[in-house]
């Protein structure tokens, strides 16, 4: 039989970085290629006692339909918490549990967006996001990083030329895949901008607490007056990415909508999940929690910088999060460096993965450090030193 698909999913091709996954599963193969948090960041024995009081003391509540906007208690309590720690939230705001961060995405490309509509997006940008917002039929305007963030004298020039822009979207904490932090100044000059021609922000701040070096920038939404930015968090990064529990806050009519977006999607995030997070954040101490996996992660990430330094990979050590972006001289081409160190054991995601546009021009690869193991990280930095050097 012949399979006529949607002119939307034929337009989307699989996910690089899933397809480049596939060979860690390979027997010996050094997992540079993912993105998944250390085995030893996992709270498990927390979440092991949480699950078995809950699941022996309230099952129905587990098992049980929840309502979409999620479990009230964790919802007020997320509120709570973000406005202290973050200064966010107003009482013009609502919040929604999402079944991870990548729902907001979701939930404000359908709720937002018309095809044909525009996205303002960073470039390079997460691949997951942008693949998102591509399942929409939406058009995607890539704006150039620099050293501090988006270039946002090309953010504006996009805003005056580019039709029908709906929002802005941008990860300022230790961007994946650049592992870039926004300045201070160019967080609120890209708030005014949007105020100047009317449209939306979508900040995605996934590794906002994977701090490693100096202090956390105030979020864009904590300037927002006037119910301007959708702020989308996670709980993936710092307790668990499989219970798929992320958030968004953003003025309650946006809320709203998503609302009626998600109940027609998977009707609420898996209450389970919901419960453990909100017994977590009552009972645990969360903070000295996510210092522990600091202090795992910056070991890390300087293993894998001080193995690379002097190579032919260069990078800017970032001050956070989970990845290195390491840009290649011109000898090196991206794809055979990404495919010469599959062969010898390693795998990690050619820069191409994470292009706005198709004929973007990038010369990179990223690598991530929170997979592999201490000593994986040591044998995956010393094959690819060889890798590099393969090219003069």
């Amino acid at each position: 039989m012949d399979y006529v698909f949607s002119d939307k999913m034929n337009a989307l091709a699989p996910s690089a970085i899933r397809e480049i996954l596939k060979a860690t599963s390979q027997p010996g193969i050094i997992p540079f290629a993912a993105g998944n948090p250390a085995p030893e960041a996992f709270p498990t024995d927390a979440v092991r006692e949480i699950s078995a009081r809950l699941l022996r003391d309230r099952p129905v509540d587990c098992l049980q339909y929840g309502v979409t906007e999620g479990y009230a208690p964790l919802r007020e309590r997320v509120k709570a918490d973000i406005e202290t720690r973050l200064g966010i939230g107003t009482a013009a705001d609502d919040l929604i549990i999402t079944s991870g961060a990548m729902q907001v995405m979701d939930l404000a490309t359908k709720v937002l967006c018309n095809e044909g509509d525009t996205i303002i997006c960073e470039s390079p940008s997460f691949i997951g996001s942008l693949n998102t917002f591509r399942s929409y039929g939406v058009r995607l305007r890539g704006v150039p990083m620099q050293a501090d963030g988006m270039d946002v004298d090309a953010l504006e020039h996009a805003l005056q030329t580019e039709p029908n822009v709906r929002f802005i979207y941008t990860i300022p904490n230790f961007q994946n895949p650049t592992g870039i932090t926004m300045s201070l100044a160019k967080r609120r000059r890209v708030l005014e901008l949007a105020r100047q021609h009317n449209v939306l922000v979508l900040e995605d701040n996934p590794y906002g607490e994977l701090c490693y070096d100096g202090d956390v920038l105030p979020c864009i939404k904590s300037f927002d007056e006037e119910g301007r930015v959708i702020y989308a968090g996670s709980f993936s990064k710092i307790l668990s990415p499989g219970m798929r529990v992320g958030y968004a806050l953003a003025a309650q009519p946006i809320i709203a909508k998503m609302t009626v977006g998600k109940q027609a999607s998977d009707v609420h995030t898996t209450m389970w999940a919901q419960l453990v997070v909100d017994e977590w954040l009552q009972h645990d101490d969360v903070a000295a929690h996510v210092r522990k996996i600091c202090e795992i992660y910056t070991a890390k990430r300087d293993t894998m910088c001080n193995g690379l330094a002097g190579t032919a990979l260069c990078y800017q050590v970032p001050a956070g999060g989970l990845f290195l972006w390491c840009d290649l001289l011109p000898n090196i081409d991206m794809l055979d460096l990404t495919k010469r160190a599959i062969a010898a054991g390693v795998a990690v995601v050619p820069g191409s993965a994470f292009a706005v546009q198709a004929d973007d021009k990038i010369n990179a690869v990223r690598l991530n450090f929170s997979t592999p193991t201490d000593e994986q990280l040591v044998q995956g930095v010393a094959i690819l030193r060889g890798v590099a050097c393969s090219f003069s």
